[in-house]
């Protein structure tokens, strides 16, 4: 839920898109800890994510 109205709200302001249909910001998947997250964690998080994205790109899967 907040990531998918994050997400439109960031295409309204920032990229000024009145119609947000089918456009995607937030990469699928979720993060999960039972502990805490420290803010290192949370950097590798986010660079394993980009890394993955930047996979998918390159072999035309997204």
């Amino acid at each position: 839920f907040l990531k998918g109205k994050s997400a439109v709200l960031i295409h309204r302001t920032v990229l000024g898109k009145k119609r947000v249909s089918g456009l995607h910001f937030w990469a699928r998947g979720y993060c999960v800890s039972t502990v805490g997250l420290d803010e290192e964690t949370i950097r590798k998080y986010i660079r394993e994510q980009e890394e993955d994205e930047k996979e998918q790109l390159d072999l035309g899967l997204n």
